[in-house]
């Protein structure tokens, strides 16, 4: 297996895409204006700083589809994929998927944010293989608000990726080559892990960290 593995928040896409369907749910009507958008960009600084207590943000970030109810909900995505998420894919990151893709590497977004918002992202980028936050529910199939196993983030990450080769019979040791890009800092497990990281779009510091290592830096969107 040759591994080809993308985060997906600044990396595939341009922006934040639990950030912005958390603002997308405020032109809804959905959430307070003010106070969802202060505490949204509190936790949106403090991943940013490495600090995120992602039990709390998902609860958080959840709050709006367990009021409506998943039906609802993901009416409401569809109108987000069409109006927000759709028009900002670049051509750039689209080409790069599909090179991995007809090269015939196996192709994986490792992200963050839950699976409600990024599934249906994922499939627009034409990949079926995804790993994220995957959200408890409860008897009647709706999100609680709390994680179900391992969360996606920081080490969360690698440990996820070793689960989802385990569950193919396989092991890093069994990779011929694997290859993450990534734009975060937050990323650093899982860049150090593979053997190919790719600083994507970088933030400051993991833009230093590239440049003294060696890594290559690709910048999509410019």
């Amino acid at each position: 297996m040759r591994l080809a593995l993308f985060d997906l928040d600044h990396t595939l896409i341009p922006f934040d895409s639990d950030y912005a369907w958390g603002e997308f749910t405020v032109k809804l009507g959905w959430r307070d204006g003010d106070s969802f958008s202060k505490a949204n960009d509190g936790f949106y600084a403090d991943y940013k700083a490495g600090t995120l207590d992602i039990h709390r943000y998902v609860r958080f970030a959840i709050e709006a589809v367990r009021e409506r109810g998943l039906k609802t909900a993901r009416e409401a995505h569809a109108r987000f994929m069409a109006e927000v998420v759709l028009p900002s894919l670049k051509d750039t990151a689209l080409s790069l998927v599909r090179a991995h893709q007809a090269a015939g590497d196996t192709v994986v977004i490792v992200t963050a944010t839950n699976e409600f918002v990024t599934r249906p992202i994922a499939k627009a980028f034409g990949v079926d293989e995804l790993i994220a936050i995957d959200l408890a529910t409860d008897e009647r199939g709706e999100p609680t608000g709390e994680i179900r196993g391992t969360p996606s983030f920081r080490e969360g990450k690698v440990a996820r990726v070793e689960q989802w080769l385990a569950a193919r019979g396989l092991a890093w040791a069994g990779v011929q080559h694997s290859i993450f890009y990534s734009d975060s800092m937050n990323d650093m497990p899982l860049l150090e892990k593979v053997h190919e990281p790719v600083a994507t779009n970088p933030d400051a510091r993991l833009q230093a960290i590239a440049q003294e290592r060696g890594w290559r830096i690709l910048n999509l969107f410019e």
